[in-house]
């Protein structure tokens, strides 16, 4: 005979499985510091790319004005300006990126108590039997 209880906790298991699953698992490999720091790097590895990249193609675009103005360019307040900007988006995104996933990681870790709440009722069911 169908055991209901056992069918709604295993679906709700399920839907977090496939809903969130892989991300909560994943962060869980993690103490919450390491975790932070991962991808607090990898944002920071991005936005340099992304940064260089932007500045790769403004250079481009400008590269008319550059070559004729070359000899006359005040290349120490190009660098500081471009340097920076470059200094406050870092500076930014990694208060905001340690605030940000330290959030998520705690949110994962409820996400995860919830779901090994769940197995361990299911467990326990499969036990009684």
């Amino acid at each position: 005979m169908i055991n209901n209880r056992k069918v709604r906790i295993m679906t709700k298991l399920a839907i977090i499985e496939n809903k969130e699953g892989k991300e909560v698992i994943k962060a869980s490999q993690y103490f919450k510091r390491d975790y932070v720091r991962l991808q607090v790097l990898r944002g920071v590895i991005s936005i340099t790319l992304g940064y260089l990249l932007i500045l790769t193609l403004i250079g481009l675009y400008q590269s008319e004005y550059l070559i004729a103005e070359a000899v006359t360019l005040n290349y120490k307040m190009i660098g500081t300006y471009v340097i920076g900007i470059y200094a406050m988006l870092i500076i930014i995104f990694v208060f905001a990126g340690t605030i940000g996933y330290g959030m998520k990681y705690d949110s994962s870790r409820k996400k995860l108590q919830k779901y090994n709440r769940g197995l361990k009722i299911l467990s326990k069911m499969y036990e009684e039997e």
